[in-house]
């Protein structure tokens, strides 16, 4: 159901961002409201947050676009042409359950990183292809995912168990 659901709003919605091939449960299922000081991405409208990712005691910082709603996680990052090496976008999972992603409309190669219950990187599916419609999915329960432009991840040392916070 949340998959049909998903398939009607993309084309409907006429979208604009990477998305999850299966199901996209938000946080929160309106947007969140503008509150004083908040930052808002000026592509995608999203709320924007700090995020860190705790590699062996070395906190690494990005400003993360929070992708809270349904419509939201279906547009993810389709058809965007750039993302600098410390932006992201998140997509926050009320239960955490198995999740899968693809590349459909995403010109960007990304690094797509899943996030268990507590926090820590479940696995990490890097350089993703352009376009692909093939399914990169989570080796467990995510509680939510992170993506970040390909080979960050590598870049950083970012790896499994790794625990990241938002």
């Amino acid at each position: 159901m949340v998959r049909q659901f998903l398939a009607a709003a993309a084309l409907v919605l006429g979208l604009a961002g990477c998305s999850t091939s299966e199901s996209a449960t938000a946080s929160a299922q309106t947007p969140a409201p503008a509150q004083a000081g908040a930052t808002v991405h000026p592509v995608s409208g999203l709320r924007v947050i700090d995020l860190t990712v705790d590699r062996g005691g070395k906190k690494l910082p990005f400003r993360v676009e929070v992708a809270d709603t349904p419509e939201a996680q279906a547009r993810g990052l389709m058809f965007r042409q750039s993302l600098g090496d410390n932006e992201g976008m998140i997509f926050p999972s009320d239960t955490p359950e198995p999740r899968s992603f693809w590349m459909k409309n995403t010109p960007l190669s990304l690094d797509i990183i899943f996030i268990g219950a507590d926090g820590r990187i479940l696995n990490i599916a890097a350089n993703t292809e352009p376009y692909s419609l093939a399914s990169v999915s989570s080796k467990g329960n995510a509680g939510a995912v992170l993506e970040l432009r390909a080979g960050r991840a590598a870049a950083l040392g970012i790896v499994p168990g790794d625990k990241v916070t938002w």
